[in-house]
């Protein structure tokens, strides 16, 4: 891996490097996505299915797009016995990590007269999309179900590319079922995604779209938006590892290569005060490279996002790691805490030598749908809010309005908009009586 002594230039540099990675940079995508979503709003499952034997060579039609419980039953029997313990271990640990972030409702009423609140309910309906074809992805059917699930939404749809001969990933079959999916369709690319959101014969619509996919699902999810809620518009996978000299360096080396083989995009940063360790870790991660499966991926992300920056103080090494907003930060410092407390931007932060990064992608709770391309700066990770909207609640007697009607009325002649002070002064043109009924 490269090393490079970091300034103000440098740091420049590679944030605008970075920056090319966003899915909003791949405007040649952006028709050939707009056409499929608009021939599957206007002719719904006509284009659906012409469009999944298109891309995924496989028949679809109404009568088989769903799903089935005896399909899924198979699955589950075909599923490892071992990888479905591990999946319930994990599942128990990203609940429980979830159930924490639940709301409740809360009214405050005020002897004044004022009720004031806030109501949560949670979406009724929600679609996951999955990524298909020869690998399967269990981690994020449970990371995007089980928010969901918690949050209390009744209907849970994933959509997943089939295979040509129809058939949908056993595992990933067996994951959505445990998570809580109540309905599975095999379906993908940017056609799922505005099925999802426009309705289909077949799929009804859903409010959110969540889950990870290819350029096409994620600019389709952006072409949505406003029809339907979606998670995010997600860029490629990226690590940043802030370290000094007490760090392992062959821990650290493994910790980057575990992003940089998702794909040829992928990020993978090293951010040190001391050169011995940004030597030790190039060196290691040399060498890991050579005996790897995903060797010509890894090349390739290194050669294009892999850096070590040596900082010349931890202070300039926090202010980098800031500027960069990565999607996961490992920090393994003398005192990773202390260096915690200093850090704004981050998707979801890993202290000490032991909590590598995909401890945070299969197992430990917090989810690993995370901000990508600096969206740390204002974005959070996905969670129970996804899955629920908020009212709120205003309930005044009249003798409370009485009091506020002069500030209220003043506000809105200020503004101009006197059907507003209207809708305040007629309430007290007479004295308030209520004839009793006979």
């Amino acid at each position: 891996m490269r090393i490079i002594q970091l300034s103000p230039a440098v740091r420049e540099d590679i944030l605008s490097r970075l920056l090319k990675r966003d899915p909003n940079q791949y405007e040649t995508y952006a028709e050939a996505v707009a056409q499929i979503v608009e021939a599957v709003r206007t002719r719904r499952d006509e284009a659906l299915f012409a469009y999944t034997r298109q891309f995924d060579g496989a028949d679809v039609h109404a009568g088989n797009i769903r799903v089935s419980q005896e399909e899924i039953e198979d699955a589950k029997r075909r599923t490892d016995p071992k990888l479905l313990e591990v999946m319930q271990r994990s599942m128990e640990n990203i609940r429980s990590y979830h159930q924490k972030q639940l709301r409740q409702s809360w009214f405050c009423a005020n002897p004044d007269g004022t009720i004031l609140g806030q109501k949560i309910t949670a979406l009724e309906s929600a679609g996951v999309y999955v990524p298909g074809g020869k690998a399967a992805y269990p981690s994020s059917v449970l990371m995007n179900i089980i928010p969901a699930e918690v949050a209390g939404v009744k209907r849970i749809v994933m959509v997943t590319p089939p295979g040509k001969d129809g058939s949908v990933n056993p595992v990933t079959l067996a994951a959505a079922s445990l998570a809580g999916a109540t309905e599975i369709y095999r379906a993908g690319g940017a056609q799922a995604i505005a099925a999802l959101a426009f309705g289909t014969e077949s799929i009804p619509r859903v409010d959110k779209i969540a889950g990870p996919g290819n350029i096409y699902v994620a600019l389709a999810k952006k072409a949505v938006c406003g029809q339907v809620s979606i998670d995010s518009i997600a860029g490629p996978s990226e690590i940043l590892v802030l370290a000094d000299e007490t760090a392992n360096p062959r821990y650290v080396a493994a910790d980057l290569l575990s992003q940089a083989e998702h794909d040829e995009l992928a990020c993978a940063i090293l951010i040190t005060t001391s050169r011995q360790l940004a030597e030790q870790v190039s060196k290691e991660a040399d060498a890991f490279v050579q005996t790897l499966s995903r060797k010509a991926i890894l090349e390739k992300s290194l050669e294009n996002f892999g850096y070590i920056l040596v900082a010349s103080s931890l202070e300039e090494a926090i202010e980098t790691a800031n500027a960069i907003a990565s999607e996961h930060l490992e920090i393994i410092t003398r005192n990773p805490f202390e260096v915690m407390a200093r850090i704004r931007n981050a998707g979801a932060i890993f202290l000490g030598e032991y909590s590598s990064e995909p401890l945070g992608d299969y197992y430990a709770g917090p989810n690993h749908v995370l901000p990508t391309n600096g969206t740390a700066r204002f974005f959070s990770p996905l969670g129970v809010d996804d899955f629920i909207k908020k009212s709120s609640i205003i309930s005044y007697t009249r003798d409370a309005l009485e009091k506020a009607k002069d500030d209220i009325i003043t506000f809105a002649e200020a503004e101009g908009l006197t059907a507003h002070a209207n809708s305040i002064r007629v309430r007290f043109e007479q004295p308030f009586s209520r004839q009793k009924q006979d």
